[in-house]
């Protein structure tokens, strides 16, 4: 019992919200045969069809010889009860049960008076086959309003019976993109009253984008960690944290008995060549010595340039063989020290990471793409990056990488942007939120985001026609932008349309299915 009070409150509740838009007024007197006559309805045409011809295709028919309980005609045939048996695009009038341009309840104006009409079945005596089957298998069947050139109008609403859409709100689900059903106000105030604001289609810039979380990273081809190239003892460290070093500047310097060794042998080497020189001009050793020499002497001095020394550091030192030779540890590039593991007196071996240079002047943004985004990515496209630590700012940049596979747990895929990074804005490990643009539109048809309505999944626009008419027309969206969401067809630019509380518009093209039409069905 409190489930059914809930039930008829919302319902109420529903007929108060549309109850400026009541969609159906129409005065309602039973016939003789127990139906409405809604005298309001006119046909356009006045003349009478009196040679309908049915749209059977001349195909035969079998029947089983079954009878619709309901109406005794033929189960094959009757499309009073089986929906699926009615003419396609022949409107139906729900509320008597039969096709709207045969409703004479509705339009008792259009009827032939002289055409025998069968009661039962709501057709003429010569096209009903529910009553003479024998009319199907012949070619003969019931044939539209549409096929004699008449227009049936709702005079309730003055349009068309087949656009009307508070009497036929069913025909939103057949609406093309661009096709419309009509929709009459009760007076030219009502959209003052509910408060609905209209304005302009206009054009401007969308962007069809992907949208996705980042990470920022460092710029991995610009980042380099600098490793002590001997095992030694760090006599002096040149540079700390945050530092700016230029390329080949100093940053730390080795003591090392290795390389103490090798400076030896390196100005022995020099010494040995120079002699064996002296000893070849005076013809006193062998050509073969000289070139044991020259040897020896380029294998000692590459050793010491591997390690960072220069031709005038090894020369020099071969005129100071006393002095305590230190390598000195230089940066591969200009950037920034980002990590520094070095310490003065410390003993490191060969291979271990020094400090963390890094060049920030571009970033990387590491993203996590859905995985039915990935076949609309492709490189070069253009990114734009958020960061809510970094309020009112975008950064712009490009895809570089789509990765080749998606994750098995999460089902995301893996991508790469990259972006310049003038100020240093950007830092490692920020959490972002991305924008993949997919295309760019600079002229396309855009429409505030609170204008789109929807019917049984269906997008609508409620375009204006004149000050108590508007048209429920179907559109095909496009990207969804900055709260304006882009018109790809159905509409065209200037026209005006609801922006605002154009959901009592709709309200009003569904004023039927809540109440507030015809509820004899």
């Amino acid at each position: 019992m409190k489930k059914r009070i809930i039930s008829n409150f919302a319902a109420l509740v529903a007929l108060l919200t549309v109850s400026v838009f009541a969609g159906c007024s129409k005065q309602e007197a039973r016939t003789g045969d127990g139906e409405h006559n809604h005298s309001r309805h006119k046909l356009a045409n006045t003349g009478h069809a009196t040679n309908d011809e049915p749209n059977t295709g001349g195909s035969q028919l079998t029947l089983s010889g079954a009878k619709c309980a309901n109406h005794e005609a033929p189960k094959e045939l009757c499309f009073i009860c089986d929906p699926s048996l009615r003419e396609k695009g022949r409107l139906w009038c729900k509320e008597h049960g039969r096709y709207e341009d045969r409703c004479f309840i509705c339009h008792p104006e259009a009827q032939d008076k002289n055409r025998p009409y069968c009661q039962e079945h709501s057709l003429y005596e010569d096209e009903c086959f529910l009553c003479h089957p024998e009319l199907k298998t012949k070619g003969k069947a019931a044939t539209g309003a549409g096929a004699t050139g008449k227009t049936l109008l709702c005079a309730e609403h003055g349009v068309a019976e087949g656009e009307c859409g508070i009497c036929h709100p069913e025909l939103v689900a057949s609406l093309k993109p661009g096709e419309g059903l009509k929709v009459r106000l009760p007076s030219v105030r009502s959209v003052e009253i509910v408060g609905v604001q209209t304005a302009m289609a206009q054009r401007g810039r969308i962007a069809d984008a992907i949208d996705c979380v980042a990470e920022v990273v460092f710029n991995q081809n610009k980042l380099a960690q600098i490793a002590a190239p001997v095992s030694g003892i760090v006599q002096a460290v040149e540079v700390d944290l945050g530092s700016k070093v230029e390329e080949k500047q100093t940053v730390a310097k080795i003591w090392s008995a290795g390389i103490a060794e090798a400076v030896a042998k390196a100005v022995l080497s020099h010494q040995t060549l120079e002699r064996e020189q002296k000893l070849r001009e005076q013809r006193v050793t062998s050509e073969q010595s000289l070139q044991e020499a020259e040897a020896a002497h380029r294998s000692a001095w590459h050793q010491l340039r591997t390690l960072g020394f220069t031709e005038e550091q090894i020369a020099a030192m071969g005129k100071k063989p006393d002095e305590q030779v230190l390598l000195e540890v230089r940066a591969p590039f200009v950037g920034e020290i980002a990590e520094r593991m070095a310490v003065r007196g410390a003993l490191v071996e060969a291979g271990k990471p020094l400090f963390t240079i890094v060049d920030r002047s571009t970033m990387w943004a590491m993203l996590q793409v859905p995985e039915v985004a990935l076949a609309k990515m492709q490189v070069g496209q253009e990114v734009e990056l958020r960061i809510d630590s970094i309020p009112g700012q975008v950064f712009t940049g490009k895809l570089t990488w789509v990765g080749p596979g998606v994750d098995e747990r999460t089902r995301m895929g893996r991508a790469r942007a990259e972006f310049a990074n003038p100020r240093g804005l950007l830092k490692d490990k920020m959490f972002a939120r991305a924008r993949i643009v997919t295309r760019a539109d600079q002229a396309a048809l855009l429409v505030p985001a609170t204008a789109v309505e929807r019917v049984d999944g269906k997008p609508l626009l409620f375009v204006r026609m004149a000050d108590d008419l508007f048209e429920a027309r179907a559109v095909e969206l496009g990207a969804r932008f900055n709260g304006n969401q882009e018109v790809r067809l159905g509409l065209k630019a200037q026209e005006e349309i609801a922006v605002s509380r154009a959901y009592a518009l709709k309200s009003a093209l569904l004023a039927s299915r809540l109440g507030a039409g015809c509820t004899d069905d």
